[in-house]
């Protein structure tokens, strides 16, 4: 029987301080600092109304994370990749699997419903199953 995700965690390429907001905002707008998860998510100043839409329809939460306050296991998982997508899985290790990373997102072109295609095929790939 295959391993079935329990939650989806998208780490942003980004600090979660107030301090790492701006920098990653005025950065974003002057070309030198881009997350491709952020563009997916987030319109110029609030999360977008078609990504709460295609998060809500998920069979399992997705949440997110800034690199300064990741969970230490996704963290470890992914050893400084940002942006990126894991899941975590129902195994008695706790295991987190990377799904999406930062190249995969930005084939997304800013897309939710993209990101959401990429991420059914990318759980298939990796042999696991949605939990309901």
């Amino acid at each position: 029987m295959a391993a079935r995700v329990v939650r989806f965690v998208g780490v942003y390429n980004a600090e979660g301080t107030l301090r790492g907001e701006v920098a990653y905002w005025i950065g974003a707008r002057l070309g030198r600092g881009h997350c491709a998860l952020c563009d997916i998510t987030h319109g110029v100043f609030t999360v977008r109304a078609d990504w709460q839409a295609c998060r809500a329809g998920l069979p399992v939460p997705f949440v997110t994370f800034h690199l300064d306050d990741q969970p230490m296991a996704v963290r470890t998982a992914l050893q400084g990749v940002a942006p990126a997508v894991v899941a975590e899985i129902d195994d008695d290790a706790g295991s987190v699997v990377l799904l999406l990373g930062p190249d995969a997102l930005q084939a997304c072109d800013a897309s939710p419903e993209r990101m959401l295609e990429a991420l059914v095929h990318a759980v298939s790939v990796a042999g696991l199953t949605l939990a309901h």
